[in-house]
Parts: C-alpha cells; sequence; structure tokens
C-alpha cells in the first residue's frame, strides 16, 4: 500500500480526548425513548387490566382470552364460575379474562 494511505488512516483515527458523555449520549436518549414510548405504556396498561380482573364480581358479563362470553355466577380468590348458556358453566382462572362489561 502506498504511504499515503496509511497517513489517511492514522489522521482518521481519535485522538482519546473525547468527552465520555458524548459517548454515552446516543445510549441515554435511546433508553428515554424507549422508556416512554414502550416501557411505560405497557406498564399502566397491566395495572388497568390487574385492577380490573380484581374488581369482576357476580353478574358482569366478561369474554375470556380464548373467546367464551359469560356471565359470572360465582368468584373465588383465583377463579370465577361464568355461565356460558343455560346449562353450561366454566370455572376460568381471573387471569383468562380479556374484557369485563359491568352491569348497570
Amino acid at each position: 500500500m502506498p504511504l499515503y494511505v496509511y497517513e489517511t488512516l492514522l489522521m482518521g483515527a481519535p485522538n482519546g480526548d473525547s468527552n465520555p458523555m458524548a459517548m454515552f449520549l446516543p445510549l441515554i436518549l435511546i433508553f428515554v425513548v424507549f422508556y416512554f414510548f414502550i416501557i411505560r405504556p405497557q406498564k399502566k396498561k397491566e395495572t388497568e387490566r390487574k385492577q380490573m380482573i380484581a374488581a369482576v364480581r357476580k353478574g358482569d358479563k366478561v369474554i375470556t382470552l380464548g373467546g367464551v362470553h359469560g356471565a359470572v355466577t360465582q368468584v373465588d380468590e383465583t377463579s370465577v364460575l361464568v355461565q356460558a348458556d343455560t346449562n353450561v358453566k366454566l370455572r376460568i382462572e381471573k387471569s383468562a379474562i380479556a374484557s369485563v362489561d359491568t352491569k348497570g
């Protein structure tokens, strides 16, 4: 290789006097963007879902994650009894509830 190629490569090398904060600024900005656009909304959505599941009462209409529609007939600590049809009752975990339509 000619000598000027080596000189060009050497001149482009950083000299080590750069500001360390300038190196971490892009990483910090990426984390801030992820926090405000991804992490924070997900946490808010999850707390709303937990409150919805905790507020399930007898007589509420529910839809499960599997798509079963029915009315709650009994509420236990971790599960609910859902009446899907006239003679069909299903015991479903509270965590499997997708949405709740409260009566009244």
